[in-house]
């Protein structure tokens, strides 16, 4: 499986202008990494929860906003395996989790990781405890 130099020039975006809050990736044909959904600044996590299909594996990037521990604001921006173990077909779930590593290698400069398998996982409480993990 390829990645898209779309892919690439549009993290590389999102990491130095943060021109986007979150994009999400599909595996279109079995063999290429191209854009699902972009999401422009200001859209919120639910906009994010709402852009992942319940049915489908996506990958994603998102820059999460948070208030750290002493009160001061921070964004990180996070990798994201969506795959709804309820719904998503075992070819697709494996296709996607043997190809993650080959995605992520392309993004440099991700600051933390998040597998969801379940709507539970992308939770504002979840994604607020995975960033304020050490």
């Amino acid at each position: 499986v390829t990645v898209a130099d779309e892919c690439t020039e549009k993290f590389n975006e999102m990491k130095l202008k943060k021109t986007n809050k979150f994009i999400t990736f599909k595996i279109e044909n079995k063999k290429t990494v191209v854009i699902d959904v972009m999401g422009e600044s200001g859209k919120t996590m639910q906009d994010f929860r709402d852009a992942l299909p319940d049915s489908e594996a996506r990958y994603a990037l998102i820059d999460v906003d948070y208030t750290s521990e002493d009160g001061r604001p921070q964004t990180k921006l996070t990798f994201v395996f969506w795959c709804n173990d309820d719904t998503v077909p075992v070819r697709e779930k494996m296709l996607y989790a043997g190809t993650k590593d080959a995605i992520k290698k392309k993004f440099p400069g991700i600051m933390k990781e998040l597998q969801a398998n379940s709507p539970d996982e992308l939770s504002d409480e979840a994604v607020l405890e995975l960033m304020l993990k050490k």
